[in-house]
């Protein structure tokens, strides 16, 4: 049998109330008891999970409804279950992180005096209010996050539409993870600082991202989340290309990783359109999304969510390393290798990179021979009748490297540097000294960047640590693997196109935020030093539409 009763003028979160909910229902006198506010939504659902009570008929949207489902036919069994709300609602006041009071208000005029900078609302209040407050928040000039779901496909289209407007974002229904300036907004991870910008309509898409990025050494400057519908035909990829657009400014955001759900192929390319128009390099993960290519001009295109991570880390230290190296805009790529297997790979992935050809004959060593690129195996037999392989005896590559003191057009040198038993016991010391003649020969007005890496370990007898220090030491720019090296290649010869006036998004600055809503949200945000106010929010006029109606026209 169903016990109920009714907790008037009383508005909580759902959330909170669901976590109630559950304890309550661990008492062992009842089977299960449901704890939701009176909205007509939930009163439907109540009555469809059979918890229904005629009781429930007169609560309102700030009245709390408590139904116990029970063979007990005792009617103490409510007041036992009555007692045990009042504590869990006692308890819920008063919990508080870190020892700090929460700033609280009851009304969103408040809420601005209170913080006159906020400059974002972050909203998880029951769907059917969510688009109300949203709208008001735009109208005061605030750009909006709604964790909540369930609000309308026409109330997205026209927010998100007036919000982009207005120069603002609309991040979600739906949108459970953000991450900006640091603030964790809903669900979120501690991350370090880095030079990669996050977009995602996709919460656990983006904190797998970010995590995986985390493993591998690197930080997110931004995570803005978009809601799990905005790549769809209705909505149009509205707040992605705000999101893009945001990062596209941000000077500390040198990288964008962009994962989504699958997409509306007439969306996907809009998206696709606008990162190509954005001068950096972009990893784009279209869930479900079919695709030709692994590159279109500036963007990345990833399979998995792994991949992702991987690509957005190499494309990352690349730029770190790209902003403290000498461009050279339009020059050429020469590739100087020992290992046969290693230029090939160098030659396959810079005909990639570059739209070339690889060479198919390999005459001469010749692994890549077109637009003014090359890659040479300078272990293949050409070089080595009569002499040792370039791995034992280093005068080989010495005397090619030298003349590229005459190759003006040359602007990088590709090389590796093989360890182990058998090799040079010092093939990094004998690069040095190459290097060294040939920049002495070409000198300072024909500058040229060398890229090595290093195959072998520390065990190795030439310590492979000792021999990355050696390269840099020389002036060497060490990449930890091939694609990474290619990569840096190629950043480096592009032409460097003109300057752009940038307009930071102020919300990228800094995040001051008026919560409404869950209130652990707050307490998160508060704990990270985030400028906060909690707004108490319940339903205008008890929940009744007419009367909120008639309140509205009055203001």
């Amino acid at each position: 049998m169903i016990h109920a009763f009714v907790k008037k003028g009383s508005f909580q979160d759902s959330v909170s109330l669901m976590i109630i909910s559950r304890k309550l229902s661990e008492s062992p006198e009842v089977d299960e008891v449901s704890v939701m506010m009176g909205t007509p939504a939930n009163k439907s659902l109540l009555e469809t999970t059979g918890f229904w009570h005629d009781m429930f008929l007169d609560a309102t949207p700030n009245d709390i409804c408590v139904a116990i489902r029970t063979d007990n036919t005792d009617p103490a069994i409510i007041d036992f279950i009555s007692s045990e709300l009042e504590a869990s609602l006692e308890a819920l006041a008063q919990g508080q992180r870190g020892g700090k009071k929460l700033l609280k208000v009851r009304r969103w005029d408040s809420a601005l005096k209170k913080l006159p900078k906020a400059n974002l609302l972050l909203i998880s209040i029951a769907g059917e209010y969510a688009a109300d407050l949203a709208e008001q928040a735009i109208d005061s000039d605030k750009n909006v996050m709604i964790f909540s779901d369930n609000m309308s496909l026409e109330d997205e289209v026209r927010l998100k539409s007036k919000a982009s407007s207005k120069g603002l974002i609309m991040m979600g229904p739906d949108c459970g993870t953000s991450i900006i300036s640091g603030a964790p907004l809903a669900f979120s991870n501690v991350l370090p600082q880095g030079n990669i910008g996050v977009i995602g309509a996709s919460g656990t898409g983006i904190q797998e991202l970010v995590s995986q990025v985390a493993l591998a050494g690197q930080g997110i400057t931004h995570a803005i989340g978009l809601g799990g519908r905005d790549l769809s035909v209705e909505v149009g990829g509205v707040s992605a290309l705000t999101a893009l657009d945001m990062l596209a400014n941000d000077t500390n955001s040198k990288v964008i990783a962009f994962v989504s759900k699958p997409p509306a192929e007439a969306v996907r390319q809009k998206v696709l359109d606008a990162m190509k128009a954005i001068n950096k390099p972009i990893v784009a993960l279209f869930l479900g999304a079919s695709h030709e290519k692994a590159r279109e001009g500036n963007v990345y295109l990833a399979n998995t969510l792994n991949q992702a991570a991987e690509l957005a880390v190499t494309l990352a230290k690349v730029e770190e390393m790209a902003e403290q190296s000498s461009k050279v805009p339009g020059k050429k790529i020469m590739g100087l290798y020992t290992g046969g297997t290693l230029a090939a790979e160098s030659a396959m992935l810079l005909a990639d990179q570059l739209g070339l050809q690889t060479d198919s004959e390999h005459a001469k060593g010749v692994m890549l021979n077109a637009g003014g690129h090359k890659v040479i195996d300078l272990g293949d037999d050409f070089y080595t009748v009569g002499r040792p392989h370039p791995m034992i005896d280093p005068a080989v590559r010495q005397q090619e490297i030298i003349k590229l003191a005459d190759s003006a057009d040359i602007g990088i040198l590709m090389i590796d540097v093989v360890l182990g038993y058998g090799s040079l016991l010092d093939p990094a010391g004998a690069v040095v000294e190459a290097v060294k003649k040939m920049h002495a020969k070409r000198g300072a007005n024909q500058p040229i960047a060398v890229i090595a890496t290093v195959t072998g370990t520390e065990q190795d007898p030439q310590c492979r640590s000792a021999q990355v220090q050696i390269l840099r030491d020389g002036g060497i720019v060490v990449c930890e693997t091939l694609p990474q090296a290619v990569l840096l290649a190629s950043t480096l010869i592009d032409t460097i196109p003109a300057a752009k006036a940038i307009s930071p998004a102020p919300l990228l600055e800094g995040v001051n935020v008026i919560n409404a809503g869950l209130r652990s949200f707050a307490e998160d945000l508060q704990s990270s030093d985030i400028p906060v106010v909690h707004y108490q929010w319940a339903p205008v006029a008890g929940g009744n539409e007419k009367l909120a109606n008639l309140l509205k026209k009055l203001q």
